[in-house]
């Protein structure tokens, strides 16, 4: 309901605007407005949901961060064409400025398949020994996913207050992508407590490099971002696979 309204609120401010209500000289302000705005909105939701998810799982957590990139490549293609539209009324566009519009939307279309068969594959098991143990690897999580949770918020009041003053849109996504690479380093040096086998090492160390692709997917030009962000899906896909044969074959 809340991005309902977001929705429709966009729509009606960028309509006041071309008809000039909220003054002059405003004509630029395009419909496609309300489709970011909503988009941004709706990843906040995601991110909160990345943040509820941690605690339960890692390894499903980084199942939605794959998520939030695919939804901001979306975001990132229909902007494109928010650009390229008024040029399509005229009949006057340049084709090729379609061509970043379509690697967005591919390289979403790629990690969307492969986000498929990551959850379809994806096991969840205990390095822990005990109840004990397991409920004192969860209550730490807890608490991480609780400082991601005051960040996020202090980043987006930051960025707000910078938008407010300076009409300039911050990354806020980007910030808080950075603040997830070190918090995966955090969670594989405190499961050391339980576990130190190497496949299991190997596996949250690879995590918190997954992340950190998605993280260079975010901030890469047009085309390279896809690149990146397909090539860090199958990196974390092809992670599950080998780590489920190596346990397969380990009984």
């Amino acid at each position: 309901t809340l991005l309902i309204i977001i929705f429709f609120v966009t729509l009606l401010s960028v309509l006041a605007i071309r008809l000039g209500w909220l003054g002059e000289g405003q004509d630029s302000a395009g419909f496609f407005m309300a489709i970011d705005t909503s988009f941004t909105a709706l990843l906040v939701f995601e991110i909160l949901g990345l943040i509820f998810v941690l605690p339960q799982s890692v390894a499903d957590s980084v199942g939605k961060q794959f998520e939030i990139l695919s939804i901001i490549l979306l975001r990132s293609a229909f902007k494109e064409f928010g650009h390229v539209s008024p040029s399509l009324m005229d009949k006057t566009v340049d084709y090729t400025s379609l061509l970043p519009m379509l690697s967005d939307a591919l390289g979403a279309l790629v990690i969307f398949m492969i986000i498929g068969f990551y959850y379809k594959i994806q096991r969840h098991e205990r390095i822990t020994h005990t109840d004990k143990e397991q409920q004192q690897f969860i209550d730490f999580k807890k608490l991480i996913a609780l400082l991601l949770l005051i960040a996020f918020v202090v980043i987006g009041i930051i960025d707000l207050q910078s938008y407010l003053l300076t009409g300039v849109t911050q990354l806020t996504f980007n910030d808080f992508y950075t603040l997830l690479i070190f918090s995966d380093i955090l969670i594989l040096l405190f499961s050391l407590r339980y576990q130190t086998q190497y496949i299991n090492l190997f596996r949250y160390s690879s995590f918190a490099f997954a992340t950190l692709l998605i993280r260079l997917s975010l901030s890469a030009p047009p085309y390279v971002n896809a690149i990146i962000g397909a090539l860090a899906g199958a990196f974390a896909l092809g992670l599950t696979y080998i780590y489920n044969s190596i346990r397969d074959k380990q009984g």
